[in-house]
């Protein structure tokens, strides 16, 4: 789960990380008040999920309160479209307004969980301001790791290392170790899958601040968290994927193309979306329904994809082991019948009781077309999108 950046900001503030003055603004006529309280220069950023928002418009400075007033005005109740958003961008509703603070140096901290170590891992460099992907491309040298186990938790002689590393002062080093035991403090306390602080300034006095943050949690872990789990902005969902999770499907995402995946499994969903891709297509969603033990599943499926004037024609593809091909055949009958699917639809079945399934499929009077493999059906699902 996200959270706007001035959400994550005062939760930053709850656990002693030092932040700029500002407030969240719904208005025009709010951020010129906030603008005028603060004085001076102040800066006016739209609040969306997505990151990029620099570079597309969604952060401006202003350099009095009529000014604000003014860039409010031209970003709430508007659509930002970033590189990190849909074609259609993001609903824009709040703006978050902060003072201008003088800045000697930016750099970048982050916390987040390496599956591969198991444990989570504290990213540091000196090169902050910019896209960390970047960094590690054009000057691997600048990124700074170091693992934290959870049985010790953070240790102040790692974060020593990581500050003299980023060529701070002796005096910053003892700022940059407190404010990484907050940020790892704030990190476990709240389950979070990625604490980011980027930039982190040194000010014009020395401080440490941070002028930017994003904070990501671990869905599996909101039930511990209800002030957390009420910070949600649903309106920032893609509205297919709110749609697919009210209806209990938790792993889909929205792409941009018009053939619709359904797939078991999510190593096998990405091998099809890229075999459409390979065929010349493109896929409308990811989408792995996991162990199919139900017709429902497959149902609630094609409800999403009916939802969706993209789809062009819908491409299953089922391997069966503890999933059976009979039950998943079962529920494209139902969902074709009750749901009156009107594109092509395409079905690979292999596996557990295949033969069943084909047998179901083949007497149920349902139009489908009929895949030998996965490029075949993918072949066959671009051009039945096609037409």
């Amino acid at each position: 789960m996200k959270v706007h950046e001035y959400q994550a900001k005062a939760l930053l503030t709850e656990y002693g990380i030092t932040v700029p003055p500002g407030k969240v603004a719904e208005s025009a006529a709010e951020a010129r008040r906030i603008a005028s309280e603060l004085s001076g220069k102040v800066i006016v950023k739209a609040q969306i999920y997505a990151g990029g928002r620099g570079k597309a418009g969604g952060v401006k400075i202003a350099n009095d309160r009529d000014e604000a007033e003014k860039l409010a005005a031209g970003m709430i109740d508007t659509r930002l479209v970033t590189g990190q958003t849909s074609s259609s961008g993001s609903p824009v509703r709040k703006v978050l307004v902060e003072k201008v603070m003088p800045v000697s140096r930016e750099l970048y901290i982050s916390i987040v969980v390496d599956n591969k170590h198991r444990m989570p891992v504290i990213i540091a460099s000196e090169a902050g301001g910019m896209d960390i992907e970047q960094v590690s491309r054009t000057n691997p040298e600048k990124i700074l790791k170091a693992y934290i186990d959870p049985a010790t938790g953070f240790q102040d002689f790692v974060g020593r290392r990581l500050a003299y590393g980023m060529n701070l002062s002796p005096d910053q080093v003892k700022a940059a170790v407190r404010l990484m035991a907050n940020l790892y403090r704030l990190f476990e306390a709240k389950d979070c899958s990625l604490a980011e602080i980027n930039p982190l300034v040194v000010t014009a006095e020395g401080g440490l601040m941070a002028l930017d943050a994003k904070l990501n949690f671990d869905d599996s872990a909101l039930f511990r968290h209800d002030d957390i789990r009420q910070l949600h902005d649903a309106e920032q969902d893609d509205p297919y994927e709110a749609i697919a999770h009210d209806l209990g499907i938790r792993n889909y995402i929205k792409l941009d193309g018009n053939i619709g995946c359904a797939v078991n499994g999510a190593g096998l969903a990405m091998a099809v979306l890229d075999m459409i891709k390979l065929a010349g297509g493109n896929p409308a969603n990811f989408l792995d329904f996991g162990t199919v033990n139900n017709t429902a599943v497959v149902v609630n499926a094609f409800k999403v994809f009916n939802s969706d004037p993209s789809v062009k024609a819908i491409l299953v593809n089922i391997f069966g082991g503890i999933s059976r091909a009979d039950i998943v055949a079962s529920g494209l009958v139902e969902a074709c019948t009750k749901l009156q699917v009107k594109v092509p639809l395409l079905v690979r079945l292999a596996g557990t009781n295949v033969a069943e399934g084909k047998q179901i499929l083949a007497g149920s009077g349902v139009q489908y077309i009929e895949a030998a493999d996965l490029f075949d059906a993918a072949q066959k699902a671009v051009a039945a999108a096609g037409k």
